[in-house]
């Protein structure tokens, strides 16, 4: 099973943890890193090779990070410069940290990131652009008829 490891500015990373426990249950091989204020970059680091050692199964590990460009993202990213087996994904919404712990048992390490960030995408919407989409399903459904 892919490893994930949680990590975002703040109490980003623990929220996103417990609401995703909340909806999908306890997960295994799943790690959530919060970046406070009075952490150091080098205490970041600490603790995502800490994660990485406690849930490493041998078959990947994927980072979800808060924000592109920030220091969980590049502390993450500097250790996927050290192994071949380590992807890091940025943007994390909760759409994508959910659907993500549940379909990663069907996944190799690519696809995995790579359904993420469509997963991610996917999660961005709105109430209006939804019903338009809805409207347009239905209107299909009406012209197919007898």
């Amino acid at each position: 099973m892919i490893a994930v490891i949680l990590s975002g500015h703040g109490g980003f990373a623990s929220g996103l943890a417990k609401a995703v426990h909340q909806v999908i249950g306890e997960q295994d091989q799943f790690k959530f890193i919060d970046f406070p204020e009075e952490m150091t970059t080098p205490q970041l680091e600490v603790a995502m090779r800490s994660a990485i050692a406690d849930i490493d199964s041998g078959e990947g590990i994927v980072f979800l990070t808060d924000l592109l460009g920030g220091t969980p993202f590049r502390t993450a990213s500097l250790l996927s410069q050290e192994r071949d087996d380590i992807q890091v994904v940025t943007g994390t919404n909760m759409q994508m940290a959910a659907e993500m712990l549940l379909e990663r048992d069907e996944l190799n390490l690519i696809e995995f990131r790579d359904q993420a960030v469509e997963c991610g995408h996917r999660g961005i919407t709105s109430l209006a652009a939804e019903m338009a989409a809805k409207e347009q399903q239905t209107a299909v459904v009406e012209d197919d008829g007898i």
